[in-house]
């Protein structure tokens, strides 16, 4: 079979393997307060890529994880980056009406029942990976909180914010979406791993620069895309960098070597596999696909 054909298949099953978690695990939208529990699933299970639920998984597979086991963590990255999703496109944030070629969520359910979907899914990720079947299920929900947290994700949004307007160095902006969008991508892949056998250190720090290259790889292709593509084919509204004057590698860099960058970090995650042999797979596909999708 055709490898592009091949996982184009496994990430489909994928994806609707997490579709189908998360729509087990969040409140029936009949369950009161309905328009809370509306408003969740409206952003959860409107559409996505489940990018990193697709690493959980392959992370997953390279550590010989059950399935079973993985859906948890895959379940609980995709929350947190949902309610990540919702508080980015508030007014107070980036203020962004468009969300997979939807309302975003504040214009479907209004600014304080989309703040409290937030943080109700946040909330929700660490019950559902606290209720998995987890081998150090401690350690695991300290990897999410981290990737989640000021350390992580919410810290780079926070660097995000204050940068607007501002001319950043390379490594500024590099250490601003090695967080904001970086760290919860490296969470999920560790995730994944965690839920099969014990890495030693070495195979662990393969996974983690892996990890790294891939989640700042995804970052820069979305800065390429913020320029080149449109609001149909991105479903959110597209030169929303430019207009908000945030420094992108774009902006830094130029289109040109912005897309070299990419590519390079594209080959350095490819690289970090080479030891896991066919095993690493799915992973190396997925740090292709990012790096090569235009959506």
């Amino acid at each position: 079979m055709n490898p592009d054909v091949a996982f184009a298949i496994w990430s489909g099953e994928r994806a609707q393997r997490v579709a189908a978690v998360l729509d087990r695990v969040m409140p029936p939208a009949a369950e009161p307060p309905q328009a809370l529990h509306e408003a969740m699933r409206y952003a959860v299970l409107s559409g996505g890529k489940r990018v990193r639920a697709l690493l959980a998984y392959a992370a997953g597979e390279l550590a010989g994880a059950d399935p079973d086991v993985v859906d948890g963590a895959a379940a609980a990255v995709e929350l947190i980056h949902a309610y990540s999703l919702i508080h980015d496109d508030l007014p107070c944030m980036d203020d962004d009406a468009l969300r997979r070629g939807q309302p975003s969520c504040h214009i479907a359910y209004g600014e304080s029942m989309a703040l409290l979907a937030g943080d109700a899914l946040q909330a929700l990720a660490f019950e559902v990976l606290a209720g998995a079947r987890l081998r150090d299920a401690a350690a695991q929900l300290a990897l999410l909180a981290r990737g989640s947290g000021s350390r992580g994700m919410a810290g780079g949004q926070a660097f995000d914010l204050q940068s607007t307007g501002a001319t950043l160095a390379l490594a500024e902006l590099e250490r601003m979406h090695r967080l904001k969008t970086g760290a919860l991508i490296r969470a999920a892949v560790r995730l994944g791993a965690c839920c099969g056998a014990p890495m030693n250190a070495e195979d662990s720090d393969a996974l983690e620069r892996y990890a790294s290259a891939v989640g700042l790889a995804f970052q820069i292709v979305d800065d390429v895309l913020d320029v080149e593509g449109t609001a149909q084919s991105l479903g959110k509204t597209a030169g929303k960098d430019a207009s908000q004057r945030k420094p992108t590698y774009v902006s830094l860099l130029g289109l040109s070597a912005a897309r070299e960058r990419a590519e390079a970090l594209r080959a350095e995650a490819r690289a970090a596999l080479a030891g896991f042999g066919a095993h690493a797979r799915r992973l190396g596909e997925i740090a292709d696909w990012l790096t090569k999708r235009s959506s």
